[in-house]
């Protein structure tokens, strides 16, 4: 994986580049839609492709481990030849999924034991076996195995639980480089920062994944319910220490003005569930701001969902149409309101690299973050 800075922003930290990888090219800054299991709800590849220009995209491997499982995957050459995506794939280790089975696991110094979410067969994730999963998953950029505090989280839990993610790191590290990938294709390895929303914790943490030296960072154990103010805070700090020239990315963000403010200090990519799993509960987020679209308000509103917005929908569909989708639960309401939304976010990071080249991104992202954020 190579990745190059083409242009910086004056009056911030915010840069745009690219990433290539043996699946194609990523120009950052970017936001890539969550698959889980495989596959972005409620879209097809095509759509992804041709219509949100998603340039990556998400697969969890605590899913996909467990279904369709590695047997399955492995007979298919690959997640790629498995799902019909030929554009790069990033998969999360499975760390936030084992952090969220609180009342099904066990954390000990060799791994994690945890309990099917399906059935409630018994599993362990280590920092090699995870590294062989993702492997017979076949991402081309995948994640070491940590543990993802809670917020709030007492200082002592959260250095504990830092130096434990750290001695995995290594340990992810030595399987990855023993090892080969499966498929035929390179694959890269971030490291994340974690040490929840403690700022020296953040520093030691920053200081310790620099230190391995790989292609990428992540920052992790952010937007689990601290404040916006705190988040930033935390990023703010970890990327003053995680090298310049190499990407960063800041795991499960967010909303649209958590990318922005996050681009102006320094962050390359994001992924979050809220533009796929709102869109699903009738929150449509568009040029002009945030539309719930059960709202009464919109049952005669026979305007195009986003006129703002580059998109075949509006030459279709209207808000009231979408409404009486979503009011009916019909599955072209999610449909149409996801693919509203992912291609929301996508036009969002186009629009970022293009003010960050121009010079202007500073005093744009003030301007936008009020706009795209107001409640219509």
């Amino acid at each position: 994986m190579v990745f190059k800075i083409q242009s910086t922003d004056k009056k911030s930290k915010a840069r745009t580049g690219t990433i290539q990888t043996d699946h194609g090219e990523i120009k950052t800054p970017i936001f890539m839609p969550v698959g889980t299991a495989g596959t972005v709800k409620s879209i097809h590849q095509r759509e992804l492709e041709s219509d949100i220009n998603a340039q990556i995209i998400l697969g969890n491997t605590y899913h996909l481990y467990l279904r369709p499982g590695l047997d399955v995957l492995s007979q298919a050459g690959g997640i790629h030849k498995f799902n019909g995506w030929n554009r790069p794939i990033l998969t999360d280790s499975g760390g936030y999924q084992v952090y969220s089975l609180s009342g099904t696991r066990k954390i000990k110094e060799e791994g994690v034991t945890f309990a099917s979410h399906i059935d409630g067969s018994k599993h362990t994730f280590t920092p090699e076996n995870v590294m062989d999963i993702q492997r017979t998953i076949g991402a081309d950029i995948i994640m070491a195995f940590d543990e993802c505090t809670p917020y709030p989280c007492e200082y002592k839990y959260a250095r504990k639980s830092m130096e434990m993610t750290h001695r995995w790191l290594k340990r992810c590290c030595d399987r990855f480089d023993s090892t080969e990938p499966n498929y035929g294709y390179n694959q890269t390895l971030f490291p994340i920062v974690q040490g929840s929303c403690f700022k020296d914790l953040r520093l030691a943490s920053a200081e310790k994944i620099a230190s391995f030296n790989r292609e990428g960072n992540a920052i992790g154990g952010l937007s689990v319910g601290e404040p916006a103010e705190i988040m930033y805070e935390m990023t703010e700090i970890v990327c003053s220490v995680l090298p310049w020239e190499k990407p960063r990315y800041l795991m499960g963000v967010g909303t649209p003005a958590n990318l922005l403010e996050s681009i102006a200090l320094g962050i390359d990519m994001f992924d979050c569930v809220m533009p796929t799993r709102n869109a699903r509960n009738g929150m449509i987020f568009t040029t002009e701001g945030i539309i719930n679209i059960k709202n009464e308000k919109w049952k005669r509103d026979f305007s195009e969902i986003d006129p703002g917005l580059p998109s075949f929908l509006k030459n279709y569909y209207t808000k009231a149409y979408l409404r009486h989708l979503v009011a009916s639960k019909e599955i072209l309401g999610a449909q149409i309101a996801t693919l509203q939304n992912l291609t929301f976010y996508l036009w969002l990071m186009n629009e970022a690299r293009t003010k960050i080249e121009e010079g202007t991104f500073s005093d744009w992202k003030d301007i936008t973050v009020k706009k795209i954020m107001t409640r219509l």
